[in-house]
């Protein structure tokens, strides 16, 4: 994660993003699917292939650009032509200290916006030059809470407010370009996408509204099996994940990360079987996780 450091002025200076901006609109969406398979049942099951909630459907950045722009667009048309750019974590901007300051919620300690209403929600930003009149800031209220720190399966939240990116699930398995770590390949589990735990555990988080409709579950993925994942060549996978977030890791590191989490899965037959076909077929980063899953596999027969 380089390029937080590289960005980091920009990230204190949001007015160097867009000259002359004198405002930050920040705006949420809320993505958590009600009808979807229930996460803690997906992430219970063994050789059930979990993928982080908010990538289920289409990709947020292409939605709430979308959405954005529509916003400027009323604004131009109420106000009058202005200075602006729109923003989903799509540029060093402090996403979470901008909506707080919005009033949109308060930073929790796994460093996720938070309000009453949980934290399954993408935020946005239309930085402009606009003077609109300034909101009060959220007041924080985890208390004493930690379930964000003490359920995280890889202690990557190393303190409160603080995320060793390093040992992060979400990291590892997304941004992530090599091999993941030994160290940390168990403690994935099934989870082949992102990672949710810090947040399922979070108690606002049983007041959470409906999400948007564009974020719904599509292909099944919500109740996906390793092995179906793991079947799919590389056509199927730019197929199936047109318009969604997964798109962007890649062939290779999905199945580099259905690799993971076979290891982690069953010890069956069948499991050891499909993993050794696809070993002589894989590129050496798929290799190395395959190799690893089958001596987890094997060891426990």
């Amino acid at each position: 994660m380089d390029y937080m450091a590289r960005h980091a002025e920009l990230r204190k200076h949001p007015e160097h993003l867009v000259p002359g901006a004198i405002t930050v609109i920040s705006v949420r969406l809320p993505y958590w699917s009600a009808n979807a398979k229930a996460a803690d049942a997906q992430l219970s099951d063994r050789d059930a292939a979990y993928i982080s909630r908010y990538a289920l459907g289409r990709d947020y950045h292409k939605v709430i650009r979308q959405r954005l722009q529509a916003l400027a667009d009323r604004l131009t048309e109420v106000a009058g032509d202005f200075t602006y750019r729109v923003f989903t974590d799509s540029a060093p901007v402090k996403e979470v200290v901008l909506a707080e300051q919005a009033g949109l919620g308060w930073e929790g300690k796994h460093t996720l916006l938070l309000d009453r209403q949980g934290s399954w929600f993408f935020l946005g930003e239309i930085i402009c030059d606009l003077p609109l009149a300034q909101d009060k800031p959220a007041e924080p209220h985890c208390g004493d809470c930690t379930r964000c720190i003490d359920f995280c399966p890889t202690r990557a939240i190393t303190a409160q407010y603080r995320v060793d990116a390093r040992r992060c699930i979400s990291y590892l398995t997304i941004e992530n370009r090599g091999a993941i770590p030994v160290e940390f390949r168990k403690a994935i589990g099934n989870r082949i996408y992102g990672c949710d735990d810090c947040q399922l555990v979070c108690p606002w988080n049983r007041f959470t509204p409906e999400g948007d409709t564009e974020f719904a579950p599509r292909h099944q993925l919500d109740a996906a099996t390793l092995l179906d994942l793991f079947a799919w060549d590389e056509d199927t996978f730019l197929s199936r994940f047109e318009g969604s977030p997964i798109r962007r890791i890649g062939y290779e590191r999905w199945q580099r990360n259905l690799a993971v989490a076979l290891g982690n899965a069953s010890p069956t037959p069948e499991h050891v079987r499909i993993l050794t076909e696809k070993n002589t077929q894989s590129s050496p980063l798929v290799q190395e996780h395959i190799d690893w899953a089958l001596m987890q596999l094997t060891a426990s027969y």
